[in-house]
């Protein structure tokens, strides 16, 4: 059985889509990135919890002040390209859910009154978020530069507050010269899919 998505699309969003090193300096748009927020605002989390939080990083200080907290080998990428954004999860997710789950708006005291609770679940949907966001980015016809590679305690200092864990950083924008490093193997379907 085939897919239904369309080959070329699949080749955009998958098969032919890396993780960017380098950028052109084109800029990102705030109309971009809303229209990427509006495709992958759609996609599942449990509850319809949303923790998923963006903060895009635009001014020339922001971006001094984020670059200071990434890897070393990921500095340059940082600095250099058109659009930084660092994704969190908001660990007070549950003050939304009586909006966001209406039929059930008991969810936010019945199962979230715990912050471990929340935490836990913020990560795990926030990561799934996360996720959709670089498949949006792709789609927007853009290139993703994902990196967990940074010091996540600064970043929620600097950026953030006790409320918002960090879960990485994405650079967005054109893919520049050398952007791709070769493709690393996949794992077999055999090595990953078992049926019981």
């Amino acid at each position: 059985m085939s897919l239904v998505l369309d080959p070329a699309a699949q080749d955009l969003l998958f098969r032919e889509a890396r993780t960017a090193n380098t950028f052109t300096d084109e800029p990102v748009t705030d109309e971009q990135v809303r229209a990427i927020y509006d495709l992958v605002k759609y996609g599942p989390t449990a509850f319809n919890q949303s923790p998923l939080r963006v903060t895009l990083v635009r001014s020339p200080e922001a971006r001094e002040r984020l670059v200071r907290h990434m890897a070393e080998g990921n500095q340059p990428k940082t600095a250099t390209a058109p659009l930084v954004a660092i994704l969190s999860a908001d660990n007070e997710f549950h003050e939304e859910l009586p909006q966001l789950f209406p039929h059930f708006p008991q969810a936010k005291d019945a199962f979230f009154s715990e912050r471990p609770v929340r935490e836990g679940a913020a990560t795990l949907n926030a990561a799934l978020q996360a996720a959709y966001f670089i498949i949006g980015v792709r789609a927007a016809g853009l290139a993703a530069g994902p990196m967990t590679g940074l010091d996540f305690e600064g970043v929620r200092k600097e950026f953030l507050d006790d409320d918002h864990t960090p879960l990485m950083v994405v650079n967005i924008g054109r893919p520049g010269p050398d952007a791709w490093f070769p493709r690393s193997p996949r794992l077999a379907y055999e090595q990953v899919i078992t049926t019981v």
